[in-house]
């Protein structure tokens, strides 16, 4: 399927061939994980993009992110993305680490993020790339159908956020 018209368009949106598969992002791409915690400390909710089903692996559950724009950095093109589909703030947000996918021509940063303390994020679907966007708990994980690249990355992915002591309740 064509994405349908009236996206965000850039010249590094295209496919990239990568032995017996392609890669979307001509110089790579990047996606934004990111974790709100809960009173334990630990994460408990992550923002989740319902993919379009005209999109690649369209119809499951991953993060926000796309193609990387020439000269752009992971981590921007991360927050750009995240703004785009799911209008997210980059402002609202704090980059705790990052994780690289290295194919022989074409890598995907996952940048891990939470949102910044005193901050708030209402996630929403805010282009035709999504379903839905919203803050899904990790309870619900199991329930969806997740993209299987990201679901593989999970548990490294959620280990790069830093040990947190649970809320103090007053």
């Amino acid at each position: 399927m064509k994405p349908p018209v009236g996206l965000h368009r850039h010249d590094g949106d295209d496919w990239v061939v990568c032995g017996d598969h392609r890669h979307w992002g001509l110089y790579g791409a990047a996606g934004l994980l990111l974790v709100r915690r809960g009173a334990d400390g630990g994460p408990g909710h992550l923002v989740l993009q319902h993919r379009a089903p005209w999109s690649h692996m369209g119809g499951t559950w991953g993060i926000p992110g796309g193609a990387l724009a020439p000269g752009e950095s992971a981590g921007d093109g991360a927050l750009r993305e995240a703004a785009e589909e799911a209008a997210v703030d980059p402002a609202a947000v704090e980059v705790v680490g990052t994780h690289v996918l290295e194919h022989p021509a074409w890598t995907y940063t996952t940048v891990v993020a939470e949102v910044r303390s005193g901050a708030r994020v209402v996630p929403r679907a805010a282009d035709a790339e999504s379903l839905a966007v919203r803050w899904v708990a990790l309870g619900e994980l199991a329930g969806l159908d997740l993209l299987p690249p990201f679901e593989a990355a999970l548990p490294e992915l959620l280990r790069l956020l830093p040990v947190r002591a649970p809320a103090v309740r007053g």
